[in-house]
């Protein structure tokens, strides 16, 4: 290989580090990182900084190591809790306030007057809170989501499913049917049972009561 290209392949493994740093996104970052790592992994090699080399190997392996663990904990219930908490609870309100442009984006429309009788879910991993779910009673036992929120760390981690899923607290109140809003980007609810219905997913639970 010559220099010129060599030389190349060094600033372009650095540059990938620089993009991974600007990921807002656990996955991603810790994706491109490792992208990153193996490329300069590659390029110290072939000139000789072994210091460099030895550098790299080890954030590529730490990198490994999280994405693993990442992928093993994405269906874990026991690596995410679900809070319930009042609607006028001033956390949630916090929360609400810290995510506002990032709940608009991706749940346009979104209004936040919640009322009394709305049941609200914090979902934490240790002491992060990466979820939000709010939902209003309706008749006959339907749930109409008014929030379904994940915060950018784990967007890819979908941590609703266990407020929505077979052991989250939705059975146990008692709802037959959750029905989601209408507009929402990127919806996840095709792998948790929910159905298309015009605009809307819903999601039956009779057939679990």
């Amino acid at each position: 290989m010559n220099a010129t290209l060599l030389e190349v392949v060094g600033w372009v493994g650095s540059a990938v580090l620089v993009v991974s740093l600007l990921q807002t996104n656990l996955h991603r970052l810790r994706w491109i990182n490792l992208v990153g790592c193996l490329v300069l992994i590659g390029y110290n090699g072939l000139v000789g900084v072994w210091p460099m080399v030895g550098l790299n190997v080890v954030l590529a392996a730490i990198n490994v190591w999280y994405l693993v663990r990442g992928h093993r904990d994405r269906h874990d219930g026991r690596a995410y809790e679900v809070l319930e908490v009042a609607a006028d609870d001033s956390y949630l309100r916090h929360v609400l306030r810290v995510h506002a442009a990032d709940i608009e984006r991706w749940q346009p429309g979104f209004v936040h007057d919640l009322g009394a009788d709305d049941d609200c879910y914090l979902v934490l991993t240790g002491d992060e809170t990466v979820g939000v779910v709010v939902v209003r009673p309706g008749a006959k036992g339907e749930a109409r989501v008014l929030l379904d929120h994940v915060t950018a760390r784990y967007r890819d981690r979908t941590p609703g499913e266990f407020v929505f899923g077979e052991h989250g607290p939705f059975r146990r109140r008692g709802y037959r049917l959750v029905r989601t809003p209408a507009g929402m980007r990127n919806p996840y609810y095709g792998r948790l049972g929910f159905l298309p219905e015009g605009d809307h997913y819903v999601l039956d639970l009779r057939g679990d009561t």
